[in-house]
């Protein structure tokens, strides 16, 4: 008799032993990515049983038995000494039939008045939460790396861009003092989604709620919410708390690539701005003179990965009925892979930031090139000679052209030579047009004089502790 299982298999190739079955088992098993919530599996599984004594739903013997158990469960899988099992499926199941070949009978009563559609929304949820507390750490270090940074140039000139065409020249601290608002922003957003999926799934059961007596504020103080989940059906239906961290990661990992790509400019022979350390470059195998910034150039391309998660889940979420659909397993992975990646990303860009060091000369030969200080001259023109602004406009586009037919900037042009384009130029006109007195003059809030620099760093410094 033909075994049909194997000829299936056959058909589908040669990945699995045998047929169906264990191409099920291994569609339907999370616990090859899902163990990473061990802990919160089984914190969460402690707080519930202890619940359930509280409310005389379990005697108090099998609670402290199933409390015991679980933290003996919780230091093998720590010790590595814990045999996943892919038969078990998830990791709620792995756990719980520890837990019963360690305590026995009582272990079967742990999951009275839960299902593991509360119990998985509830460790993904406690993960995520854990994720976002170490991003925002991660970002407040990066953060002060960059401060250091301003500290030091708060009043080095640099060249400012648009279109990353010479346009005004601005100071090394204040650059480096952008990165730090972004960042600024992108722990705001992750604190608001925080603070947002504070409410604990755990006691919605499977979508309707228990019949039990249960406690869920209880649980959710024990867990560290600020109040349980007010629907039961949107308690086991709802990811957004994972869309949100990965919106959030995302953007981040867009700032982080926008910094990634300055470097990897700045640290160029044509610019020499930035020296990247030894420890974030890498040699050419052919050419002996190369310094490859290739951790700015890895970091740079993450936001792809991190965004495509996002997408990954978007995908996943938007046609699912409620309340819980096997999709969902779907979830995790995206966000355990973008959460990796952002923080390496954060790790890996305070490392480079604290390390590189400005070429100040570099960055001073290149402020006062491209006639940087042009709108300078156009504001004196204003405030000087009473100009209209778009008349001065034209002005200084002439001057400019001057002094590119006679091969030259701005301030190289004599005063004979300004005078021909427009007669009221004074000699005070030289006051303005070096790069020094530029960024010097720029004193409206947040501009990149060196004192609003300095304002802005202890602003800062204050905020970060």
């Amino acid at each position: 008799m033909t075994d049909t299982r194997k000829t299936a298999n056959t058909m589908w190739g040669g990945r699995f032993a045998a047929g169906p079955d264990a191409i099920m088992e291994a569609i339907n098993a999370s616990i090859g990515f899902d163990k990473r919530l061990y802990a919160q599996d089984i914190r969460g599984s402690r707080a519930h049983a202890a619940m359930l004594a509280a409310q005389d739903i379990i005697s108090s013997s099998d609670a402290e038995a199933i409390g015991e158990g679980l933290l003996t469960v919780l230091s093998e899988i720590e010790a590595g000494e814990f045999a996943f099992s892919t038969a078990l499926e998830d990791i709620h199941m792995n756990v719980e039939a520890r837990l019963k070949e360690i305590i026995g009978e009582p272990a079967g009563r742990l999951h009275t008045a839960r299902s593991r559609n509360d119990q998985v929304a509830t460790d993904f949820k406690l993960w995520v939460r854990d994720q976002i507390d170490a991003a925002i750490a991660g970002i407040e270090a990066l953060q002060r790396a960059f401060l250091t940074q301003a500290e030091a140039g708060a009043d080095w000139v640099m060249p400012g861009f648009t279109h990353l065409q010479t346009a005004q020249p601005v100071t090394w601290g204040h650059h480096m003092m952008a990165y730090v608002e972004m960042l600024g922003r992108d722990a705001s957003r992750f604190r608001d989604a925080r603070a947002r999926m504070n409410e604990c799934p755990l006691g919605a059961a499977a979508l309707a709620g228990t019949s039990f007596p249960i406690d869920r504020h209880m649980t959710a103080e024990e867990l560290g919410f600020d109040r349980p989940a007010a629907n039961s059906l949107d308690a086991v239906a709802d990811r957004d708390f994972a869309l949100e961290f990965l919106s959030a990661a995302s953007i981040c990992a867009m700032h982080l690539s926008r910094f990634a790509e300055e470097l990897v400019i700045w640290s160029s022979a044509q610019f020499r701005f930035v020296r990247l350390s030894d420890g974030f470059s890498t040699g050419s195998s052919i050419m002996p003179q190369k310094r490859n910034p290739d951790a700015a150039e890895l970091l740079r391309a993450k936001v792809g990965r991190i965004l495509g998660a996002s997408f990954a889940l978007f995908t996943v979420m938007k046609g699912l009925p409620l309340a819980y659909s096997k999709d969902m397993q779907e979830d995790k992975e995206q966000v355990f892979d973008a959460a990796d990646n952002l923080m390496l990303s954060l790790a890996a860009m305070e490392g480079m930031v604290r390390d590189m060091s400005a070429n100040r000369e570099a960055l001073a030969a290149a402020a006062g090139a491209g006639f940087s200080t042009a709108t300078d001259l156009a504001d004196w023109l204003v405030r000087a000679l009473g100009l209209p602004f778009r008349d001065a406009h034209h002005v200084t586009g002439s001057l400019v052209a001057l002094a590119e037919e006679n091969g030259c900037d701005l301030p190289d042009l004599t005063l004979e030579q300004m005078q021909q384009v427009h007669s009221g130029i004074t000699a005070q006109v030289f006051d303005v047009l070096g790069v020094d007195n530029s960024v010097a003059s720029r004193t409206s809030y947040g501009g990149t004089a060196p004192a609003q620099v300095r304002a802005q760093i202890a602003r800062w410094n204050e905020v970060l502790g």
